[in-house]
């Protein structure tokens, strides 16, 4: 079975943003019909993206999907998105780096994607490597981990 296509890592900042190179590879890889599975946009990482940034997604994805580098993409981020300081920004990727469940719903929610993952290696969960953050949920279940 041939290795899937993962995004970048969450943890791969540009212009010191967290989870914005992973979402540019979601518009891209998405638009390919490589990534149907994946949570878009609306809710998660992605939601909370483009909630912090002030961006419109659709015109976001129309822009990642004409063409150019991260920079250039992040260049359009910065014109077309809320003015937000060096310090938010170091601030908000910290706090998305670092959030974990914060709810029993979300606790179960967490154990479940760890018992999806373990399912899909044939091991335990307790064999997995120990995780607390969402973002190390993502590098787990990608194979960075």
């Amino acid at each position: 079975m041939p290795r899937q296509n993962f995004p970048r890592s969450p943890k791969a900042l540009l212009g010191g943003i967290a989870h914005l190179r992973r979402f540019i590879d979601k518009i891209r890889l998405r638009h390919a019909g490589q990534i149907q599975d994946y949570n878009y946009v609306t809710v998660g990482f992605d939601k909370y993206l483009v909630d912090f940034l002030g961006i419109d997604p659709k015109s976001f994805e129309q822009r990642v999907l004409a063409g150019g580098t991260d920079e250039e993409l992040l260049a359009w981020v910065k014109t077309n998105g809320r003015k937000v300081s060096e310090n938010e920004i170091t601030q908000w990727s910290k706090n998305l780096l670092a959030s974990g469940p914060k709810d029993e719903a979300a606790r179960q929610r967490f154990q479940g994607r760890l018992q999806d993952i373990a399912t899909k290696r044939g091991v335990s969960v307790g064999s997995l490597p120990p995780v607390t953050t969402w973002a190390d949920v993502i590098e787990l279940d990608e194979e960075r981990m």
